[in-house]
């Protein structure tokens, strides 16, 4: 592993959010840390992610991305002298920031912060008000959807560059059409969908406080737990992709970003996946904790997959470590229903966490949404081979749009 092909993710207030959302994974992982009081990223640790990060990237750019919980919790102050330890420490090397947080924090003051250090922040909304208060809610249980807007209108005022990630719930899942209507209301130009797949937990996990069962394999001896009534189901997801796709592709190729739909056209493009979600291997996206402990992956955030402290090791040598190497090795180990699928190559099985499934013939390791992606890749592969002979002939890809009112300079 490459120290450039590394990306780090920092929990600067660890699992604490102001949010109560019903279907967060992460924020039971208050219970694996015995000191609850102390969440908060210390001066030393931020200044030893800081040079890490930049002391290991070989490229011009240097991204740090600040995620939660909610990172907004950490206060201002903290960012503000996150910039200025990075302009110290960058060694002519360009800086990024990159915020996900929930919206409902921000004012003026922070919007002319981010904006002034040029920070891009990926903003959580899951669709109308109705879907989106179905489950993001405040600690009292009070809707959000009016703070998040908010903050929505504040980003546009200050003219920062945003992203929005809709969390597809088996709520949202049932409504596409009134998601995408929402998106293409407010001029919602760039967007992502994360399906929402969690397990119950067993009564050993439940006994330690987990909400949610660990991620990975189930053994063929062992019954795969039920999903959580959250979690969207096993086909709608591919459902919600194609229906959302279909109003894409007819109205909005080049004027709407559906990182998805980006995703699967770089892989029928023939290129490497941008994402480890669709990557052959894994294992290049580490999290750094609130008090610099190292992890894997942030949906393998439990003990047996700590690496070490920031503190002790640099990130670089933790990355390249055994342990690390394996881990991202162990995603391209996939059942043979996999191996033989005409899809394997946007797909390799998506991510490891999802995979607790058995194949018909009892293979352990497939993943849960397997029907789902065979659905929606079926489907836009005409489209997608359609955009690549577009992009080919050096024509811009928005061309398939005319495929439903005339002649395609390139044929479907």
């Amino acid at each position: 592993m490459s120290e450039a092909g590394i990306h780090l993710m920092a929990k600067p207030i660890g699992p604490l959010c102001n949010l109560d959302c019903s279907y967060c994974f992460y924020l039971e992982k208050e219970n694996l840390y015995p000191d609850r009081t102390r969440f908060s990223m210390s001066d030393e640790v931020l200044r030893a992610y800081i040079a890490q990060n930049i002391q290991r990237e070989a490229g011009p750019e240097v991204l740090f991305t600040w995620q939660g919980g909610e990172p907004m919790l950490r206060g201002l102050a903290f960012y503000q002298r996150a910039v200025a330890i990075q302009q110290e420490l960058a060694g002519g090397k360009a800086i990024r920031n990159a915020l996900q947080t929930n919206g409902t924090l921000l004012d003026d003051e922070w919007c002319a912060f981010l904006a002034d250090a040029g920070f891009m922040v990926g903003l959580s909304i899951d669709g109308p008000r109705e879907l989106h208060d179905s489950a993001r809610v405040d600690k009292q249980g009070r809707p959000t959807f009016d703070a998040v807007m908010r903050g929505l209108a504040l980003l546009r005022k200050y003219r920062i560059t945003f992203n929005v990630l809709v969390t597809v719930t088996n709520a949202v899942a049932s409504h596409p059409d009134e998601v995408y209507r929402f998106i293409r209301r407010e001029g919602i130009t760039h967007v992502q969908f994360n399906p929402v797949v969690e397990r119950a937990p067993d009564q050993n996990e439940h006994a330690i406080g987990l909400t949610f069962a660990r991620p990975g394999q189930v053994s063929r001896s062992r019954p795969v737990q039920a999903v959580t009534p959250h979690s969207v189901g096993a086909e709608q997801y591919g459902d919600f992709l194609i229906a959302i796709f279909n109003q894409w592709v007819r109205n909005d190729v080049g004027s709407i970003y559906v990182m998805n739909f980006e995703w699967a056209l770089t892989s029928f493009l023939g290129l490497p996946s941008t994402v480890c979600l669709f990557a052959e291997n894994c294992g290049r996206a580490l999290i750094v904790e609130h008090n610099g402990d190292v992890f894997s992956c942030d949906h393998f955030m439990y003990p047996e997959h700590l690496l070490g402290n920031l503190r002790d090791t640099d990130v670089a040598t933790l990355a390249a470590s055994p342990q690390q190497q394996a881990f991202g090795r162990a995603k391209a180990a996939l059942p043979d229903d996999c191996q033989q699928c005409l899809y394997k190559f946007a797909c390799h099985g998506e991510c490891p966490k999802n995979r607790f499934m058995h194949t018909q013939d009892g293979q352990p390791g497939l993943n849960y949404l397997c029907p789902s992606y065979k659905k929606y890749f079926r489907h836009i592969t005409q489209y997608m081979n359609a955009m690549g002979k577009l992009i080919a002939h050096g024509q811009p890809a928005s061309l398939i749009m005319q495929a439903f009112n005339g002649p395609l300079a390139v044929k479907v």
